[in-house]
């Protein structure tokens, strides 16, 4: 399947790396032994040497991560996160967080360059950046400091995560 290229984003293709560079940044990534990316005017095309099963399973990867990589030079990806709890709330501590989620002690999370952290409200926290798999990586970090716990739901979860609830106990009955 071909990877449409948009005008304002050019690619590189060289010595086992393709680099894409956009309006909003560039981004750059390896490219694996069998694996040929070609260009033709705005379509860039994924192709691989053999019909092997890790050939094939390496060429949908990377025509994915390339695909990734076009859409966030051109848009921003982003996760949202709502914290769920009494007196659970984050705070912006310069490009990080603190976040206040029960324990003793705020949690501070810095994010790393290239990932921007935003508070909407003090139960909502919105992660961005051009690259899919740090965005991701930083989401999943932050939801593990405290993951919504099924009997109150309670914790850290995505926008539109459904977290099933469980009863608690029954009770005994006094005789």
């Amino acid at each position: 399947m071909p990877i449409n290229i948009p005008t304002g984003v050019t690619i590189d293709i060289a010595d086992g790396l393709v680099g894409v560079k956009g309006p909003k940044g560039s981004l750059s990534q390896p490219v694996p032994e069998g694996i040929t990316l070609k260009q033709e005017e705005s379509t860039l095309f994924v192709e691989r040497a053999s019909d092997e099963r890790t050939q094939r399973s390496l060429h949908g990867l990377m025509r994915t991560l390339v695909n990734n990589m076009v859409i966030g030079v051109t848009t921003v990806f982003e996760k949202r996160f709502g914290i769920v709890g009494t007196g659970y709330r984050a705070q912006q501590a310069g490009t990080g967080l603190s976040i206040s989620v029960g324990y003793s002690h705020p949690v501070v999370f810095e994010a790393p360059s290239g990932i921007n952290l935003v508070m909407e409200t003090p139960t909502r926290v919105v992660i961005s950046g051009i690259d899919k798999q740090a965005v991701g990586e930083i989401a999943a970090e932050i939801r593990r400091i405290r993951k919504p716990e099924p009997y109150k739901g309670k914790g850290i979860r995505y926008m539109g995560e459904v977290v099933r609830r469980k009863a608690g106990k029954a009770g005994s009955k006094k005789r």
